[in-house]
Order: structure tokens, then C-alpha cells, then sequence
């Protein structure tokens, strides 16, 4: 078999291995508050979840172009696909590393950083390619600071006009009302998630076809993209993040039915919004700010600011964290690719 072709299945494979972590790593995003408020159990929000990211995915077209040619630029050619192995995988140990701790990264970020660590330590070595920094900046670092502020100052809105409205309202009845709804805040959650992290993994698998000559088309997407991309997403998403749900689910605050409604909405408006303009922002960094802006309307100290802020470093971390892993890998798959 063509070296080149071999290559290529390597990246694919590691893109599925990617989305397979991306789905049981990001599956807080989905089901967290409605497992904690006892609005769905595990399993049913776990199979919500997976159905959502399944149909999201096919929505996800915009945000999968900006992945597959608006970060980074790498000449076709097996040692590109060697780059793009690299990223991956260094994306892949970050999930990893970040699961195991408990802390709800951005598997998304992991993702860009992986990309740009490795392409730069290409170059480093006189492979060609080069770091979009403007596309970086552009798509991914400003949509990094925007969408956790947004989240937080709009989950703060959104519940104080819940709060505002019902202020009448009998708790018993609010809450099994609320309990009803986040059934389709959480769906909607799930479809948004799928729009924005299906959408990577579809653009890691467009950017390996091109770079090892099997289309011209950099923003062209197969339909067994699609399908392959939103399936393992989904069985990974399906397979569970146990650690991860309980942070962003009980640790951050305790949340009541009203304000996982108000957080899931505004989550899921945010991804949706984003989608359309083929920003990939991180669903993990817009859910758990929505979370922090509606507990921080009840009381200041209702949110764990220590876990707050271990999560926020790990948010930080994650864009060079990768990066790092990425160039190490690559300092071995160069051998190979």
C-alpha cells in the first residue's frame, strides 16, 4: 500500500481517537446540570446527549472550514501528514490528562494548540509550513476570551429574568416545570455541541485528505465525513465522562432545575450563534461560565471560586500544554512520516 495512503489512515484514525476522547471527555457540556438537578438520569441524558452531537454534527460545516485551512498552513506531502499526527495526538494527551484530574479543559483548544505546536516544531526543523497567527487570533483567541464572558454576563441575565418572572411561583411546581424544560435545553445543548466539536475532528480529516493529495478542495467536506466524524463523537459522548460531570455538575455550585434551564439556554444560543459564524469556540469554557454568571446572582459565595479557578488554569494551560505534547510527539513521528 502507498505510503501516502498509510499515512493518511494513520491521521484519520488518530482524528477518530481524537473525537471518540472529545466525546466522553466533553459530555459534561451536555448532560452535567441536567443530571444534577435530577432532571434526566445519567443514561437517558447520556443517550440524549449522543443523538444531539449526532445531528449537530451534520450543522457543523462552517466551523469544520475554519479547522481544515483557517489555522495552519502545511504543503501537501507525507511529512505534513506527519504534522497533522502530531497535533492530534498532542490534542489527545491533553483529553487525557485533563479527564484524569477531573477538570473540564477545552478539548477544542487542545486541539488548535496541538496543531500549531507541532507545525511549529516542523519549521523549526526546515519542514515547511507555517502558524496562521491571524487566524488564531481572529477565530480562536478572541472567540476564547468572548464566549466565557458572554456566557457568564448572559447566564447572570438570563436567570435574574427567570428569577424576576416566577418570583410567584409555587418551588414545588417551578421545579418539576424546570425539570421539563431542561429536557430541551439539554437536547438543544447536545446539538450545539455537535455543530462545534464534530466540526473539528470533520476539519482535522479535510485538512489530512488535502495534505496527502486525495482532494483540492481544502473546505471540502465527504459526506462519510459526516457520518464517521458524528458517530464516534456520539459513542464517545455515550461511553460517559464521570469525572468531568461531577465537577462542572456539583462541584463549580449546586444548581436547582431554574438555573440549569437558564445555564443550558445560554449555552446552547452561544454554540449556535458561533456555529453559523464558523467560530470554533470551546463548548467547555461557554457552559461552565454560564454556570459561574447564574449561581453568581444568588450569592457570591454560591460559587466554589477555588474550583472556579483551578478550571480557569486549566483553560489557560491547555492552548501551550498541548502544544508542548505535540512537539514531543513530533520530534519521534518525523522518523516515521
Amino acid at each position: 500500500m502507498d505510503s501516502v495512503l498509510l499515512a493518511v489512515i494513520a491521521v484519520i484514525l488518530a482524528a477518530m481517537v481524537f473525537d471518540y476522547t472529545n466525546g466522553f471527555h466533553d459530555a459534561a457540556n451536555a448532560i452535567a446540570t441536567s443530571v444534577s438537578t435530577r432532571a434526566l438520569t445519567p443514561r437517558v441524558a447520556l443517550g440524549m446527549a449522543a443523538v444531539g452531537n449526532f445531528i449537530g454534527a451534520h450543522l457543523g460545516g462552517n466551523v469544520a472550514k475554519t479547522v481544515g485551512s483557517g489555522l495552519v498552513s502545511l504543503p501537501q506531502g507525507q511529512e505534513s501528514l506527519g504534522i497533522v499526527f502530531a497535533g492530534v495526538l498532542g490534542a489527545i494527551g491533553w483529553n487525557l490528562l485533563t479527564w484524569y484530574f477531573g477538570l473540564p479543559s477545552s478539548s477544542s483548544h487542545a486541539l488548535f494548540g496541538g496543531l500549531a505546536g507541532a507545525t511549529l516544531c516542523a519549521v523549526a526543523f526546515g519542514i515547511g509550513g507555517e502558524v496562521l497567527w491571524s487566524g488564531i487570533l481572529e477565530k480562536v483567541i478572541i472567540p476564547m476570551i468572548a464566549s466565557p464572558v458572554s456566557g457568564f454576563l448572559l447566564g447572570a441575565l438570563v436567570m435574574l429574568a427567570v428569577m424576576w418572572t416566577f418570583r410567584r411561583g409555587h418551588p414545588g411546581k417551578l421545579n418539576r416545570g424546570f425539570r421539563w424544560a431542561q429536557s430541551v435545553s439539554a437536547a438543544a445543548m447536545s446539538v450545539g455541541h455537535g455543530m462545534q466539536d464534530a466540526a473539528k475532528t470533520m476539519g482535522i480529516v479535510v485538512l489530512a485528505l488535502y495534505t496527502g493529495g486525495f482532494q483540492d478542495d481544502k473546505t471540502h467536506i465527504p459526506e462519510w465525513v459526516f457520518w464517521s466524524s458524528a458517530a464516534v463523537l456520539a459513542a464517545g459522548t455515550y461511553a460517559g465522562g464521570w469525572r468531568i460531570i461531577r465537577t462542572l455538575g456539583r462541584r463549580v455550585i449546586h444548581l436547582d432545575p431554574p438555573a440549569g434551564f437558564a445555564a443550558e439556554t445560554v449555552a446552547a444560543s452561544v454554540l449556535f450563534t458561533t456555529s453559523q459564524l464558523g467560530l470554533p469556540i470551546s463548548t467547555t469554557h461557554t457552559i461552565t461560565s454560564a454556570i459561574m454568571g447564574v449561581g453568581a446572582t444568588k450569592k457570591l459565595s454560591a460559587v466554589r471560586w477555588g474550583v472556579a479557578g483551578n478550571i480557569v488554569i486549566a483553560w489557560i494551560l491547555t492552548f501551550p500544554g498541548a502544544a508542548l505534547i505535540a512537539a514531543i510527539v513530533y520530534l519521534g513521528a518525523r522518523w516515521v512520516f
